[in-house]
């Protein structure tokens, strides 16, 4: 089939489901989550090819049009993707359409989905003391009447916030279109999610500060049973403004 012509997203997986060198197809984005899929939904395709094979398909390589994204890359590569990187979520919960590897790619997107202990650790110790900086100039530029500053500390708090709360839960955050799809399908434990989403989203419109100090005082009891209350005592005394008044 030409490259150039008009390719569906079945008659390519037919294609690559033929040829020997394809082990594995993994759909990702809105068409692996359900109830996200729009009229403007497209498919988002990677193919795994071998590692050292020769594949035909590879003519399609960077082929993107309103319904088909593909992505030809190598077992090797494949296994790389995402570790770390922007993609790790949405592999995290992909699909997978075909998998030659007697449950190989199914372990590989496993792998994804899950942050290992040191991994997680370390990561949260740093989105923590990113959260509590942003949190700690909101707070200020409100106290000291900036308003609009004060605003968007408190969003960028929000950010470094969720993906403190999921790599304590040892999971890549989600997209933000995913947000909540994620938390009502996997909620965080010990966190209510419809307290979490509420908060989160008035906090980034408004930076509420009684907010952001009461959800902070909820974020420091749950980093300190894990383990990152060094983080926290590192800020002396200027935690005092990020807590409850």
């Amino acid at each position: 089939m030409p490259a150039q012509q008009p390719l569906t997203y079945q008659a390519f997986v037919e294609l690559a489901a033929a040829d020997p060198a394809v082990v594995g197809l993994v759909l990702k984005g809105s068409h692996a989550h359900d109830d996200m899929i729009t009229e403007h939904s497209d498919y988002d395709l990677y193919v795994v090819l071998a590692d050292g094979a020769t594949s035909d398909l590879t003519r399609f390589t960077g082929h993107r049009t309103p319904e088909l994204d593909l992505v030809i890359i190598s077992l090797a590569d494949f296994r790389a993707a995402g570790m770390p990187g922007f993609e790790r979520y949405a592999l995290a919960r992909a699909r997978i359409a075909l998998d030659r590897l007697d449950g190989g790619i199914a372990q590989i997107l496993a792998a994804k989905a899950r942050l290992d202990a040191d991994e997680a650790f370390k990561d949260s110790g740093e989105w923590l003391d990113a959260y509590a900086n942003s949190l700690y100039r909101s707070v200020k530029n409100d106290r000291d009447g900036h308003s609009l500053a004060a605003r968007l500390d408190a969003a960028d708090s929000i950010r470094f916030l969720l993906e403190l709360l999921f790599a304590m839960d040892r999971r890549p955050r989600p997209y933000n279109k995913y947000l909540e799809w994620e938390l009502t399908r996997y909620p965080l434990p010990d966190w209510d999610t419809g307290m979490l989403l509420d908060a989160v989203d008035r906090i980034s419109r408004t930076g509420d500060v009684p907010l952001q100090r009461r959800l902070f005082a909820d974020v420091e009891a749950a980093a300190r049973r894990a383990g990152h209350g060094t983080v926290l005592d590192a800020w002396g005394e200027d935690i005092d403004l990020m807590r409850p008044q």
